[in-house]
């Protein structure tokens, strides 16, 4: 059986194109509404399958293009609609009547950055109760918001630019990716690092900080941080020949950093928040948030260069069969095609 599959997405777009890609080799014909706002979005350059507004209500430039697709999404009668992270109150007609499939990525917001005004609470909240099925992507937000199940997060790289395993001889340094805001325990992190320095077990490695965050202006010896916006372009390069990937947060839900670090080949550290020690590869286990002796001791293990290769092919190993787009989205074929049916059984009735 195939069907139709809307999926609304303004906000995570590289992640939803890589589940509607792989439901389209399984079958299904799929349109993914979006917008530019990510920054893998590729711009004025859509897939055929991605129609792209602007979630901008207050903006009266974007409303002709949502007529168009409000169109479009009716006459496209999709047999069942994913919603994430839907925030534009028109969406919800996009949606139309068709059984509606609810993904939730968190269980709390992370900080006060993350807390959505009251209106959109109560307005949201009332809709995402009427969906005929809510998918969290981990067992620890599944059984947090009580969802229906959970999906295996897959890593948002298109799998095409994954690059080979990086050797032994060629691995070097450290790197904390993302946006580096307090929850990410950045300070338990740098003195967990400067312990690493100034033990016997440092390699003459470096800590690369990627991306934006709140850490101090002055940073230690042998701490390199390239602050701003990044694209995978930028990142994939010293990612994928790092000895780890340090994802030792104070609060998380999951992280697509932990998992786009196994999907390169690259052991991830991380803390026991959330699910972070749910996702992690035989062996590997969390550390407590504020052990800074604990996680400086990972450190030690892993600027071994052959350790570091090792347990990174393991963490790969581990992603491919847990957490690859063939796994996760034939998980969530399956949850599909099961609110469809169950749709059509009542409706017999």
């Amino acid at each position: 059986m195939t069907g139709r599959l809307l999926w609304l997405s303004p906000w995570m777009r590289p992640l939803a194109r890589v589940y509607c890609e792989g439901l389209r080799e399984r079958g299904w014909e799929v349109v993914l509404v979006t917008s530019d706002q990510h920054p893998e979005s590729d711009g004025a350059r859509p897939r055929p399958y991605e129609w792209v507004l602007d979630p901008r209500p207050k903006t009266p430039s974007t409303w002709p293009q949502y007529a168009t697709a409000l169109r479009r999404a009716r006459g496209f009668a999709a047999d069942v609609v994913v919603t994430e992270l839907v925030r534009d109150p028109r969406w919800i007609a996009l949606a139309g009547r068709a059984p509606r499939v609810r993904l939730v990525h968190d269980d709390r917001p992370h900080g006060a950055d993350e807390h959505l005004p009251g209106w959109e609470r109560a307005l949201f909240g009332r809709w995402g109760r009427s969906a005929a099925a809510t998918l969290a992507f981990s067992e620890y937000v599944a059984d947090a918001i009580g969802a229906d199940a959970h999906v295996p997060l897959t890593s948002d790289l298109d799998p095409a630019r994954v690059p080979a395993l990086v050797p032994a001889e060629d691995r070097r340094d450290f790197v904390a990716v993302g946006r580096l805001n307090t929850y990410k325990n950045l300070d338990v992190t740098l003195a967990a690092w400067d312990r690493h320095v100034s033990g016997p077990g440092w390699r003459g490695d470096e800590l690369v900080l990627i991306g934006d965050g709140d850490g101090p202006a002055d940073l230690a010896p042998h701490v390199r941080w390239e602050r701003g916006p990044y694209s995978y372009a930028d990142v994939l390069g010293p990612m994928s020949a790092a000895k780890g990937s340090i994802a030792h947060y104070r609060r998380a839900t999951q992280s697509g950093v932990q998992v786009l670090a196994m999907q390169l080949g690259v052991t991830p550290i991380v803390s026991l928040e959330g699910a972070l020690p749910e996702f992690q590869p035989m062996g590997e286990p969390g550390i407590p948030a504020d052990d800074v002796a604990g996680l400086a001791r990972a450190l030690d293990d892993l600027a071994d260069p052959a350790a570091a290769a090792r347990r990174g092919a393991a963490a790969r190993e581990h992603y491919l069969a847990n957490y690859a787009v063939d796994v996760s989205a034939g998980r969530l074929d399956a949850l599909l095609r099961g609110v469809i049916d169950a749709r059509g059984r009542s409706t017999a009735r």
